[in-house]
């Protein structure tokens, strides 16, 4: 598809697309296809064709807006950037999602590191199972559904000053039960540290 990418030549069939040639649409189409499904097969494991579409669709909605101050091609990326953005924003259920410091490592882990993941999550699920019901409810509730310290305190039954102790010793045993199942360093770290994340991987599990 090289030699086709002239500014003037895209830029003519756009032109003729605008004006109902559909055929000039299918060239541009077929032009630029295998550069913007590369973009998206690179950076994401979700089928590329479905992106790509949705990428020229955004350029046949917004086809009046170019200008010519760029290449068709270039055009193209731009919408295609925007078309990636939206689909992890979708995906993630976050339009606060920020693409300047989140990786594709954070976006969709390798599937080493999902398994990775899934073992630390059963390995918690575990050892919230070995602490006291009493403590285990309370983590689960703060971590897993969310409830706020005045929500815990009418849940379980005691002053909301003694949630926060309630919670901290939670933790503590928690500790103890990883430790006790023979995992340290790093899992164990990351699986006290980053219970949001965690319970997120405990409800992918189902309670299972």
């Amino acid at each position: 598809m090289t030699g086709h990418d002239s500014k003037g030549d895209d830029a003519t069939l756009l032109g003729r697309w605008r004006d109902g040639d559909r055929a000039a649409g299918d060239a541009l189409f077929e032009r630029h296809f295998d550069a913007v499904y590369g973009f998206f097969a690179r950076k994401t494991a979700a089928d590329p064709r479905e992106l790509v579409q949705r990428t020229f669709a955004a350029l046949v909605e917004g086809r009046d807006r170019y200008r010519g101050d760029a290449t068709v091609r270039t055009y193209l990326f731009a919408i295609a950037r925007h078309e990636l953005y939206r689909h992890y924003r979708e995906q993630r259920r976050d339009q606060a999602l920020r693409f300047d410091v989140t990786s594709l490592h954070d976006l969709e882990p390798t599937p080493s590191a999902r398994l990775a993941q899934r073992r630390a999550s059963r390995l918690l699920l575990e050892a919230l199972r070995r602490i006291p019901l009493d403590l285990q409810i309370a983590v689960e509730l703060h971590y897993w559904e969310g409830l706020t310290g005045p929500e815990l305190a009418q849940v379980l039954e005691i002053p909301e000053g003694t949630v926060r102790s309630r919670l901290r010793r939670a933790l503590e045993q928690l500790r103890v039960e990883v430790e006790r199942l023979g995992t340290g360093g790093d899992l164990l770290t990351s699986t006290l540290t980053d219970l949001d994340r965690w319970a997120a991987g405990l409800r992918e599990l189902g309670g299972a």
